[in-house]
């Protein structure tokens, strides 16, 4: 069988089309008050595609991953961090460790992104399965698979799907980015990270997959890689938020 394409097709239904350029923008949006570029929406996005190619003929999850689900699952990734807009600047951008208050601060963005779709959901009475998606993704995408993530604890399969596959994704590529305060990882060692999560921090069957497919994701990070204006436009950015909050 071959494998689902989750790109969006050219002849996408426009308000679908639509919603997946409003869930682009809103991603970028989260990502400009963060450590992250824009790039990195790009590079989850496909890292997320390059696993459910693979992951489509497994036995586990062939049968959740249509060719409907996987391209709800690529439109939905950009806003898996959409919740960061809620954490002020102090605490979302501050270079050295964080106090236990403030880790505790940082993790409610994922509740704040769930909260805001369902209150979102219930006063426009307008349910979808991307907005179900993007749900899933925005609150347990920090979940763990022995159970020691966040918010709920979750571990093995009550975590779902999608927020496993955006766990490999995610983690990789803040693994192997460089940031204003600290370089980026090699490849091989951002590898041997996730392998050491196997059945701990992720879903055992998906890393042996990215495993596999390794590869591809280095293609990925370099295809979408950021540039030296983009990190420039990153340092100002900050630079200007912290100077704001220091005047305040």
């Amino acid at each position: 069988m071959a494998p689902p394409d989750p790109s969006p097709a050219p002849d996408a239904d426009p308000m679908h089309a639509a919603m997946a350029v409003a869930a682009f923008a809103i991603g970028t949006l989260a990502g400009t008050r963060s450590s992250d570029t824009s790039q990195h929406i790009f590079r989850v996005q496909h890292y997320v595609k390059a696993l459910v190619q693979r992951l489509a003929d497994h036995p586990r999850f062939a049968a959740a991953l249509t060719e409907s689900y996987c391209r709800v699952l690529f439109q939905s990734a950009p806003l898996h961090d959409m919740g960061t807009i809620g954490i002020p600047d102090r605490i979302l951008l501050k270079p050295a460790a964080l106090t236990p208050a403030e880790y505790e601060i940082i993790k409610s963005h994922t509740t704040l992104a769930r909260d805001a779709i369902e209150r979102a959901e219930l006063t426009l009475g307008y349910q979808a399965p991307l907005l179900q998606t993007v749900k899933e993704l925005a609150y347990s995408h920090h979940e763990k698979w022995d159970g020691s993530g966040y918010p709920q604890g979750l571990s093995g399969e009550q975590i779902p799907l999608s927020a496993r596959l955006m766990a490999i994704a995610d983690v990789y590529d803040a693994l192997i980015s460089e940031r204003v305060y600290r370089a980026g990882r090699p490849h091989d060692q951002a590898v041997a990270i996730i392998f050491q999560g196997r059945a701990s921090h992720f879903d055992p069957d998906m890393v042996d997959v990215f495993i596999e497919i390794q590869d591809e994701f280095q293609a990925i990070a370099l295809r979408f890689a950021d540039s030296e204006q983009d990190m420039q436009r990153k340092m100002a950015y900050m630079a200007n938020a912290i100077a704001e909050e220091v005047q305040f």
